[in-house]
């Protein structure tokens, strides 16, 4: 099992968490939000926190609150991350617009730099010219604009429209282009590709424990991811392909990850954690992944 986490990302620092909450830097800001991995005492005192951050995450719900600004910043701000290939840097940035949501998110989870590399690395491994890639819950578009960057023709598809907008700024930013936009639930999609009988060089899955489609379709992780893996193995190309699953679900574990891709030959599973600056590991999910050529 691997345990991964992301380097060379200047523009985010996980500067401390604990007490459920963590205190990080995107940019030039410093945000203080839930986080309930965060089970232990934070390092930092809650004074030094708050002299530090610019902001404050408040709750209001399980799903939704309010910012409480500390210092003078912007609701928009841009960072960027430069693409590494094999552990050496690309020279290759996207560039990601975050911003101040209403769900305590702000456009970006850092921990995901390791599968945009891990995708970079593969798409520009292929044989295969301008590989075919899907990315499903995908959110505003890292996963995407590692692979276009890569040199893939990218098929994004999220189920709430306004994300999918966001994500083609980021495309906008990262002086991209020809990214293929789709606002539709997933599992609908994946089934319908496969009656096509379309298939792809490489799918990202990086599903919500929750969620809706389009048509108020009700997505949880547990109940559903099962079925949506047996159809999307069912589009990929037989002889040369990539699969990345990862998953951010209290409890869920590698293992599982391991038994729904059924063992697959090549398979490397494992844990993605953010390092603070004070010398914890935080967390964030697990994931499967398996790059195949014949």
């Amino acid at each position: 099992m691997l345990v991964l986490s992301p380097t060379g990302f200047p523009d985010y620092e996980l500067i401390d968490c604990g007490h459920f909450e963590k205190l990080e830097r995107f940019g030039s800001y410093i945000t203080i939000r839930p986080e309930p991995q965060a089970i232990w005492d934070a390092r930092l005192s809650f004074k030094e926190w708050e002299k530090r951050a610019h902001v404050r995450f408040v709750p209001n719900s399980s799903s939704s609150g309010t910012w409480k600004k500390l210092k003078d910043m912007p609701d928009r701000w841009h960072i960027g991350y430069d693409l590494g290939r094999n552990g050496v840097k690309s020279g290759k940035e996207i560039r990601l617009r975050l911003g101040l949501t209403s769900f305590k998110h702000v456009g970006v989870f850092p921990e995901q730099a390791v599968n945009w590399d891990y995708i970079h690395s593969c798409v520009s491994a292929m044989k295969t010219e301008s590989p075919r890639i899907l990315n499903l819950f995908a959110y505003t578009g890292g996963a995407s604009l590692a692979a276009q960057a890569g040199g893939a023709d990218t098929t994004h598809l999220d189920s709430i429209k306004q994300v999918v907008t966001w994500a083609r700024e980021n495309m906008e930013l990262s002086d991209l282009t020809n990214i293929r936009w789709v606002v539709e639930d997933a599992l609908t999609f994946v089934k319908r590709e496969v009656k096509r009988g379309k298939k792809y060089n490489g799918i990202i899955l990086d599903p919500p424990a929750y969620g809706h489609g389009t048509d108020g379709q009700k997505w949880k992780l547990e109940e559903m991811i099962n079925d949506t893996i047996k159809h999307v193995v069912q589009l990929l190309d037989e002889k040369e392909h990539f699969l990345l699953l990862n998953t951010y679900s209290l409890g869920f574990s590698s293992l599982i990850i391991e038994n729904l891709l059924d063992h697959q030959k090549g398979l490397e599973t494992g844990e993605l954690f953010l390092p603070s600056s004070q010398g914890d590991k935080l967390p964030l999910g697990v994931f499967g992944r398996r790059f195949h050529q014949s």
